[in-house]
């Protein structure tokens, strides 16, 4: 037993509540308790990291466990567990490193600023506590916690004319998702027979008792579909570019790179191992799909006006990435989805960030109004290119290895639709990041931004920079990464691909009695 967890966990919940009896007017004492305790939930992340080894797992496949069964509800099998594997040991380092520079930009609040960081300090917990849960019900109660946040924040905080339509959208279309993937998961719950929550009890019970194929068939639509909207799968996505381009920056950068990963986990802890006949047999939908995430997306992408609709768009298309690498159903492609949902997770939190500077400094996001920035802000242009590659692809950055590593999973089975997902990759996304890279930083410097400049604090530049070199580090050194996922990937992979090798095997023997 290990409290490593909820320590990363609990630090956000209990700076939140000690903001609650903060005096109002003690606005540097908030930001320094917000910032303080994102910074050490990820000094604790950045330890649990360094020490998890990827191989041998203990008898139930996960370490730093800690379970507290009595904070739950016992008749249901409801109870307290966290832990982590190799596929969520990297999402929370990545969860807390966005957290930490989210409290770091959220220095362009100058309103009710109290009630922000209680929220936002919620919202990191919730998400943390998320990825860390081993039990459906926390897994889905943390979730939310974090959830509630971005529509009140988005409300109150929200900039643009088209705010309360994109609180409005945001709110409906995630509430929907969260419905649908809740009945998915008490459904998981009735026919698994397990009389539990815990996600390690369920797949125990699940391997001795395999759910039928009329079960899987009920369920996974229902995970997919609800998950689905929570991700922004194509055509589910309208809500995310409008939501994270109304959004406060912090709120944007959390959302976008974190929270937004809760329903791509979902599917591969739970579905892909669950549920693996149904998974094999929605595997070619999901693919066309994604393929409209990437080509469809990135193609709007290209005719946006404004930077952030345009990241937003940028965002949506990269999740048709992870779920390619998903229905490959082999380990590099499950390998490379969680490189990019961790990698993604950066690079999304860095663009909104970057834009939200670029957005206080000059009051818009009109891209026809920016121009030849690159003189005045030369620090936040660097980081703002060098994030444009990283969404390209270029190697160097841990996007590449991922991206890489999902096209050579998904060739086998889909080569149609990963030959049009590469083209949508190295095409259009570059199009529309360099041409973003040139209308905003390169060409004549308009006269009103004469007076633009970049600030001398150092602490200003600290999250940018923060996110960026975790970007290099894993792209230069992806096997950090990659060596502790693999041995999780191919369990899940075994778990998912068992019923089909076992089908195979039985045509063998009856074709050669």
């Amino acid at each position: 037993m290990s409290t490593s967890l909820t320590y990363i966990i609990g630090w956000p919940f209990a700076a939140a509540l000690l903001l609650c009896v903060v005096p109002r007017n003690y606005r540097f004492v908030m930001r320094l308790v917000a910032v303080s305790a994102t910074l050490v939930s990820m000094l604790l992340a950045i330890k649990l990291f360094c020490q998890f080894n990827g191989a041998p797992a203990d008898a139930d496949g996960f370490k730093f466990v800690h379970k507290l069964p009595w904070w739950g509800v016992q008749s249901l099998g409801i109870g307290y567990h966290v832990g982590v594997d190799g596929i969520n040991v990297g999402l929370i380092l990545m969860g807390a490193i966005v957290a930490f520079a989210a409290a770091c930009a959220a220095w362009e609040i100058n309103d009710r600023e109290k009630e922000f960081y209680v929220l936002l300090l919620v919202m990191t917990g919730g998400i943390l506590g998320a990825f860390a849960s081993l039990d459906l019900f926390f897994f889905y109660f943390f979730h939310e916690l974090a959830l509630v946040p971005t529509f009140i924040m988005i409300g109150v905080w929200g900039r643009g004319e088209n705010k309360n339509l994109a609180t409005f959208q945001i709110t409906l279309y995630l509430s929907l998702g969260a419905l649908i993937s809740l009945i998915g998961l008490i459904a998981l719950y009735v026919m698994s027979g397990a009389q539990s929550f815990d996600i390690v009890e369920i797949t125990r019970h699940v391997r001795e008792h395999p759910l039928s194929l009329a079960s899987q068939n009920f369920i996974f639509p229902l995970l997919l579909f609800g998950f689905g909207i929570l991700i922004s799968l194509w055509p589910f996505h309208t809500w995310a570019p409008l939501g994270y381009g109304s959004a406060p920056t912090s709120t944007a950068m959390l959302h976008a790179g974190v929270l937004k990963k809760f329903g791509l986990y979902g599917l591969i802890r739970i579905a892909l191992p669950l549920l693996p006949q149904a998974t094999a047999h929605w595997a070619t939908v999901i693919s066309w799909l994604c393929l409209g995430n990437i080509v469809y997306c990135g193609l709007v992408a290209m005719r946006q006006k404004n930077l952030n609709m345009l990241i937003g768009y940028s965002s949506v298309a990269h999740m048709g990435f992870v779920f390619l690498g998903l229905v490959s159903l082999n380990i590099i492609g499950v390998t490379g989805a969680v490189m990019v949902m961790i990698a993604h997770g950066f690079l999304a939190a860095l663009t909104f960030g970057l834009s939200g500077y670029i957005y206080q400094e000059t009051g818009t996001l009109e891209i026809a109004q920016l121009g030849g920035l690159l003189r005045r802000l030369r620090f936040v242009g660097a980081a703002l290119i060098m994030a444009m590659f990283a969404g390209c692809g270029v190697p160097g950055f841990a996007n590449f290895v991922g991206e890489v590593s999902v096209f050579f999973g998904a060739w086998k089975n889909f080569p149609l639709v990963t030959g049009l997902a590469l083209w949508g990759a190295l095409v259009i996304g570059a199009v529309y990041m360099l041409r973003a890279v040139r209308n905003v930083l390169h060409g004549p410097l308009p006269d009103k931004w004469m007076a633009v400049a970049e600030s001398t604090w150092p602490l200003r530049k600290l999250p940018y920079l923060a996110l960026l070199m975790s970007l290099l580090i894993f792209g230069f050194f992806p096997r950090l990464l990659t060596d502790k996922i693999q041995p999780s990937a191919e369990t899940i992979v075994n778990m998912a691909t068992a019923p089909a090798m076992n089908v195979r095997a039985s045509v063998v023997a009856q074709a050669n009695p």
